[in-house]
């Protein structure tokens, strides 16, 4: 399967789709990127006249990348079909430093397990700097369509 196959089953379309590419993606984990288009909605009114990314959207883009692009690859591995259902079951994220409007994101995530349709990672974001600007640990279930 193709990044490129990855991204398009994702359940996810603009403006709340927040995956631009996927540089390496195996069964141990991905690595992918973003960039927060400056006209993005809630830019509007977060801050006012200093906007700063939410955190919310910080994780979700740690999720879309770290877990549901690492877990459509994964379910392909085992010949089954992601059929677009997957829900955040747990988050633990600290975050270090903002992300403003503009700024292109690198996520990382190392699979710590994937059992029982349970995928947990551990998952950074880093800036374009390399600069660390949150961390954590995210886990979803996905429903699983085995191919027949």
């Amino acid at each position: 399967m193709t990044t490129k196959q990855i991204i398009d089953l994702l359940p996810y379309s603009k403006p709340f789709l927040f995956v631009d590419e996927l540089e390496k993606i195996n069964e141990d984990g991905v690595t992918g990127s973003f960039t927060f288009d400056p006209q993005l909605d809630f830019y509007k009114g977060h801050f006012k006249g200093n906007p700063v990314t939410p955190g919310v959207i910080l994780t979700e883009t740690m999720a879309q990348i770290g877990v549901v692009c690492l877990g459509v690859f994964l379910l392909s591995a085992e010949e089954n079909e992601f059929n677009g259902q997957v829900a955040m079951t747990s988050s633990n994220v600290e975050f270090l430093r903002p992300v403003f409007p503009g700024e292109k994101v690198t996520v990382i995530a190392e699979k710590i397990y994937f059992r029982f349709n349970k995928l947990k990672c551990k998952i950074t974001m880093q800036n374009e700097a390399g600069v660390k600007v949150c961390y954590g640990e995210l886990a979803g279930m996905f429903i699983r369509k085995a191919n027949g």
